[in-house]
């Protein structure tokens, strides 16, 4: 799977950009990286949110341990990977009915922090039991909502590219082409929204504090997160969508 995002729609952290400039990439330029990423996999579909970005994603599972999963609600779009096990519980507590899959979960669940909190997204979140990646983009709400299980277990990565375009994908080869050094893996046990940035919702309370990445040459390549213990942060609640605030501007 692959999603690329324009910086106004996703504000990717800074500590991503690698210092070597002279491996600029571009991944919303031209086209360029939807292009390839069709090429490479010729059964696959492209998904163009014009000045936005675009979500690509592909019929072909190299590991079928690692179920993929694209699924449209009311112009939600969810690229989901892996496996929810506690599916049968979230299924009941969201009223959905019993061919629901997870991809519909995580949409469902969105819709719930969206239009009827507050909630704390972090657990929203962290009731998903499981090992799993997703790539959610709401097209009327111009907003992204990504999580990584708190094991990692599913490849997931994310970067910028040389204009600061987000890039997400579980695909080395394709963060590299799209990103060129400028990525890193997703943190374990954390999400990101557009507005809200990156947050642990195993360790909601607690600040995220980037760590520099080295790759085998010894170049300075974007960065992991790690937890700080020792700073904290605000509550993760958000407003209700018909409120003066609203999901879209402070998750």
């Amino acid at each position: 799977m692959l999603a690329v995002f324009e910086k106004t729609v996703a504000n990717s952290p800074e500590a991503l950009q690698s210092p070597h400039s002279s491996d600029s990439a571009y991944a919303l330029k031209d086209g360029s990286l939807a292009t390839h990423f069709s090429s490479v996999n010729p059964n696959s579909v492209t998904l163009n949110f014009g000045s936005s970005g675009f979500v690509a994603y592909s019929f072909d599972n190299p590991d079928p341990r690692v179920p993929r999963l694209f699924t449209v609600v009311d112009d939600i779009f969810c690229l989901f990977q892996g496996h929810i096990e506690n599916l049968p519980f979230l299924k009941q507590q969201y009223g959905l009915n019993k061919i629901t899959n997870e991809a519909i979960i995580v949409i469902e669940a969105y819709r719930t922090l969206r239009d009827r909190g507050p909630y704390p997204v972090d657990k929203v979140v962290r009731d998903f039991h499981g090992k799993f990646a997703f790539i959610l983009f709401d097209g009327a709400k111009q907003t992204v909502f990504s999580a990584a299980d708190a094991d990692g277990s599913v490849p997931f990565f994310w970067g910028n590219d040389a204009e600061g375009h987000l890039v997400l994908s579980d695909n080395t080869e394709m963060m590299k082409k799209g990103c060129a050094k400028s990525f890193g893996p997703f943190p374990k046990g954390c999400f990101f929204t557009s507005s809200g940035g990156l947050r642990s919702f195993e360790h909601p309370k607690n600040e995220l504090k980037p760590v520099p990445r080295v790759d085998s040459s010894g170049d300075v390549c974007g960065a992991t997160f790690k937890v700080d213990a020792e700073t904290k942060r605000e509550s993760t609640k958000m407003p209700r969508v018909d409120s003066s605030q609203n999901w879209a501007g402070h998750i």
